[in-house]
């Protein structure tokens, strides 16, 4: 079983709305709960960029180019952290990878396609 598993990607009208979940099945709850979660993206020929974070505390922070749009939080009773995404527009299409990172161990997902359509 994958340390991290993304879903909720697909296909979707500009100006439409996404929620992506990712659950961390195995790991424990005093590893997640304290652990810094990220969401990335990736478009086709462009690097891996960060879109928001989200830490132990709650402290979010996010890409200029989402901000106000998206909005990433947490449910550690279920080790999953959600990004919701509003208001998509068709810059928006990447494969969205949620990372988990604690003392220095990294660790990814498999990735979610989000495809929007003008």
């Amino acid at each position: 079983q994958a340390q991290l598993v993304e879903s909720g990607g697909g296909l979707v009208q500009a100006g439409g709305s996404l929620r992506l979940s990712c659950k961390a099945p195995r790991t424990i709850t005093s590893v997640f709960n304290p652990s810094l979660m990220r969401w990335y993206r990736q478009a086709p020929g462009k690097e891996r960029d960060l879109v928001a974070s989200i830490d132990g505390d709650r402290t979010t922070e996010y890409a200029d180019s989402v901000k106000g749009r998206f909005t990433i939080s947490r449910d550690n009773s279920r080790k999953t952290v959600y990004l919701q995404m509003n208001d998509l527009a068709p810059e928006d299409t990447a494969v969205y990878y949620c990372n988990r990172m604690l003392s220095g161990q990294n660790f990814w997902g498999q990735g979610t396609q989000v495809t929007v359509s003008p």
